[in-house]
């Protein structure tokens, strides 16, 4: 069965949510996942420990934790980066160690090509893979249309603002039609403003391709604001504190940042962190 067959769309007030049939395995999982570097004085440096947790397919999950705490480390394992010293990644029920045609990601600097147009950077994971010409075309067109930048396709990355660079890296993710989206800290380099608008435009680009997603940020607001769940890691080595469950609206607008309840959910993040000496 095709991984977004599986999904059932919940219809209700305030919008869709997706969820995962609970008879089909995880998009992805963890299991006693451990990661330790050599430093350069040769020394065991551990940036993960023990971590375990699942994500269903077609969730939104964000992971907030301290600058070194392993969150990139994570995503780089989960992406077929690195290497993890040892543990279980699993990838739509199967052991994962490498990396897949399956995922697409997004770092934070967009990494554009800046002598090809936004079609040709589109179009690079695509061509790597010797997909269809025609239809790898047809698709990189779809999804720049999704994300907003129809009419930009002969336009080079010098001549984009951030956002806008930052949105062909994520056309260029989707271009092969990924079940599962990684991003690490995608708009960390945006002024608030243009960040704000990327988190809602993130929302609606999840509601229309149904892909699950693993969002890495240092900023609480953001991971409460974009996740249906918030997993929350200590400082290193880094290891799994809390899985918070976020009981919002499916469809978010920026007025939500003003509730009690969005308070609530940042408030609690921040307690966790402090008590975990993750903040100052």
């Amino acid at each position: 069965m095709n991984a977004r067959a599986a999904l059932q769309v919940v219809t209700g007030g305030e919008g869709h949510r997706l969820h995962a049939d609970p008879s089909s395995p995880p998009a992805f999982r963890f299991e006693g996942l451990h990661k330790t570097f050599k430093s350069k004085d040769g020394a065991d440096v551990v940036a993960l420990h023990d971590v375990s947790f699942s994500v269903g397919r077609g969730e939104f999950v964000t992971v907030v934790g301290p600058s070194g705490c392993g969150k990139s480390t994570l995503l780089r394992i989960l992406a077929g980066l690195e290497r993890a010293s040892r543990g279980l990644v699993e990838l739509e029920g199967k052991r994962h160690a490498g990396p897949s045609r399956h995922i697409g990601v997004v770092f934070q600097a967009p990494v554009l090509l800046p002598w090809r147009n936004v079609l040709d950077n589109v179009l690079v994971p695509a061509q790597i893979q010797n997909r269809d010409a025609k239809v790898a075309r047809e698709r990189a067109m779809h999804y720049l249309q999704l994300v907003g930048l129809a009419g930009f396709e002969t336009k080079y990355p010098g001549e984009l603002s951030g956002g806008m660079q930052q949105r062909v890296g994520i056309a260029r993710a989707l271009v092969n039609d990924p079940l599962l989206l990684l991003m690490d800290e995608p708009f960390g380099a945006l002024d608030a403003m243009t960040r704000e608008t990327m988190n809602v435009e993130l929302l609606k680009l999840r509601e229309r391709t149904g892909a699950t997603i693993m969002l890495v940020t240092h900023s609480i607001p953001e991971a409460v604001f974009l996740g249906d769940r918030v997993v929350v890691m200590s400082p290193r080595p880094g290891r799994v504190t809390q899985v918070i469950d976020v009981d919002l609206p499916a469809r978010r607008t920026l007025d939500l940042i003003n509730t009690e309840r969005f308070g609530s959910y940042v408030s609690g993040i921040r307690t966790n962190l402090n008590a975990s000496g993750g903040l100052d």
